[in-house]
């Protein structure tokens, strides 16, 4: 074991798939898009995404903690506490100075941003919520985290847009390599489902259009896809040092192994066309791994069901590794949830490791002539997964990639 690991002794998700790692999980597998027309969206160009369903925060949370959250808010702590659950640990187990929260946020909460600055065009300002910015703005997810969790360690978000979840685990990781902490509590959330991201993205041309079939609208590398789905959920990894958890008997699930991240420096929406920072991210996460391409035998793709992002993406790949491994990408299924994809497809990535299948691609008839990948499509493949790289990327040329290794 590198001394560079560090262990996932924890999982909690909230997805469009359902609530909770089993559900998520399942839906994962079944290859499903749970993507659909969606009533807050009517009337709109764009009328669908994927919304995680019967998602009530003051049922799981309770009244009084659930009114002053937003939604993106909400799922992160629903799922954390179902990763910390899943660790076993809890309050009284932890020195709380040894425990740190890292969260990676994209755009937060635009619908609450919405509903206020209405009230603001319409001269109504003394309407606006004093708790319009405590609620929203992209801090108070790790804040609330921490006050739930009752821990006092270094508490952040990170924000690179559509990499902030992998970006807060890599972040996460190197505290734990610092010794500044034992325990980092760590993902992603977003929820993009509301009236401004869907007009913005229809805007620029990365949503797909099929309004007819909503269902079939998110499709990773297929020849026909065109554009991404919104979507939202949150997603919690329980990090911690290898000697921290050996020292209480917890199982890990996986092995962060290595983080690789960098900056395309290209366009401030369009990935680079050959992917040169993903083709960076890859090598320095794999270099910080201490592992070859030919050591990692399956790629959890960040697979938007964009053109550029696509092909770009299925480049690099062919540039690092020659022949990659077998490839999926959960969006199919999940769709865009921005800040929270990357930390749910790590989550996905160690499930993967555990039960040694790789779930399919949602929705691939065709895979699109210029992508060479081998991409696992139609159903489940049961594979010998030994490691596996994560990747995730954002507008601005944010490249962020994980290496994960198998628990024996």
């Amino acid at each position: 074991m590198s001394a560079r690991e560090v262990a996932v002794t924890g999982l909690g998700l909230v997805t469009p798939a359902g609530v909770g790692v089993a559900a998520t999980w399942q839906g994962v597998l079944g290859g499903e898009s749970a993507a659909a027309g969606d009533p807050a969206l009517a009337e709109l160009p764009v009328s669908f995404c994927c919304r995680v369903p019967d998602f009530d925060a003051a049922e799981r949370l309770g009244r009084r903690l659930s009114w002053r959250l937003d939604r993106f808010a909400a799922m992160a702590l629903v799922a954390a506490r179902e990763a910390v659950a899943d660790a076993g640990l809890d309050a009284g187990g932890w020195d709380p100075m040894r425990v740190g929260v890292v969260l990676g946020v994209g755009t937060a909460s635009m619908e609450r941003y919405e509903t206020e600055f209405h009230k603001l065009a319409g001269g109504r300002a003394t309407d606006i919520s004093p708790l319009a910015i405590p609620r929203s703005v992209p801090n108070m997810v790790a804040g609330e985290l921490g006050m739930d969790l009752q821990v006092r360690g270094p508490n952040l978000t990170v924000s690179t847009a559509c990499a902030s979840g992998a970006t807060a685990l890599g972040t996460a990781r190197q505290l734990l390599l610092a010794d500044v902490c034992d325990v980092v509590v760590a993902g992603g959330s977003e929820s993009l489902c509301s009236r401004v991201p869907a007009a913005c993205f229809h805007q620029m041309g990365a949503l797909s259009r099929r309004v007819d079939d909503p269902a079939g609208a998110s499709r990773p590398f297929d020849a026909e896809r065109d554009g991404f789905v919104l979507a939202e959920g949150a997603g919690v990894l329980v990090l911690e040092r290898v000697e921290h958890a050996r020292a209480r008997a917890a199982k890990a699930r996986a092995y962060l192994a290595g983080y690789g991240a960098s900056c395309d420096a290209y366009h401030f929406t369009a990935p680079h066309p050959e992917g040169r920072g993903a083709v960076e991210a890859l090598e320095a996460a794999l270099g910080d791994a201490g592992m070859e391409p030919g050591d990692i035998d399956h790629v959890n793709a960040h697979g938007t069901s964009t053109v550029l992002n696509d092909r770009a993406e299925a480049r690099a790949l062919r540039q690092v590794f020659r022949r990659p491994p077998p490839v999926t990408a959960v969006k199919g299924v999940l769709g865009h949830s921005a800040g929270g994809a990357g930390a749910i497809e790590a989550a996905c990535t160690v499930l993967t490791l555990q039960e040694q299948v790789v779930p399919p691609t949602a929705n691939l008839q065709c895979l699109d002539p210029d992508i060479d990948l081998d991409v696992v499509s139609k159903a489940p493949r049961q594979l010998r997964m030994s490691a596996a790289v994560s990747n995730s990327f954002g507008f601005g040329g944010q490249n962020a990639v994980l290496v994960f290794r198998a628990a024996p």
